[in-house]
């Protein structure tokens, strides 16, 4: 089954995650094992997604794309568009929408292998033809190797590298700032 290298991956990250995660986690879960399409965009009213927080190649700052459709700051990342490896896509939309070719992976210490920083349910908007649906978002941590340039992808206004000090100033929801939290605790614990 497709679906199972993502469903090993969830369990993973149950094990490394605290127990406040759980109703997301479990809806996540129950898409990809009651859903063969999940991967697709027209798996409706839900899909799996998958994106990125792109650390510097120093550790220091963070990378956010102005999303011209939704009109705000966010992550790199987008639809799975029927590809069931989710680090794949993570990657692939990493490189699309900064421009940049070359990452690595960080992942939580003592993880055997890439584990996602964290996993999101959220709503899309409806907008032109397409409904309100929701994304089951599966999010890594990538850090830039050095002297890569940023190129701005149709789907975005503005590419920015920000401080972590600027956080808070910068992400306006609760899930961006999560996943952020998230980032800069693992950036400051691998850097000590």
């Amino acid at each position: 089954m497709h679906r199972r290298p993502l469903l090993r991956l969830l369990d993973r990250y149950r094990s490394l995650h605290p127990p406040g995660e759980t109703a997301a986690l479990d809806r996540i879960c129950a898409l990809v094992s009651q859903r063969p399409d999940c991967f697709e965009r027209s798996c409706l009213p839900a899909h799996v997604t998958a994106s990125a927080w792109i650390a510097s190649h120093d550790r220091k700052r963070f990378l956010l794309t102005h999303h011209r459709k939704l009109d705000r700051w966010l992550q790199l990342g987008g639809h799975a568009d029927g590809d069931p490896d989710v680090m794949g896509v993570a990657l692939r939309e990493a490189q699309e929408e900064s421009g940049m070719r070359d990452f690595s992976w960080l992942s939580h210490n003592g993880a055997e292998g890439p584990v996602p920083l964290d996993i999101d349910v959220h709503a899309i908007p409806a907008c032109r033809d397409e409904p309100a649906h929701e994304h089951h978002d599966v999010r890594f941590l990538l850090v830039a190797a050095a002297g890569q340039a940023l190129q701005i992808s149709a789907e975005s206004s503005d590419l920015v590298w920000f401080e972590l000090a600027q956080l808070e100033q910068v992400a306006s929801d609760e899930s961006l700032l999560r996943l952020g939290r998230k980032a800069r605790s693992l950036l400051l614990d691998v850097g000590s």
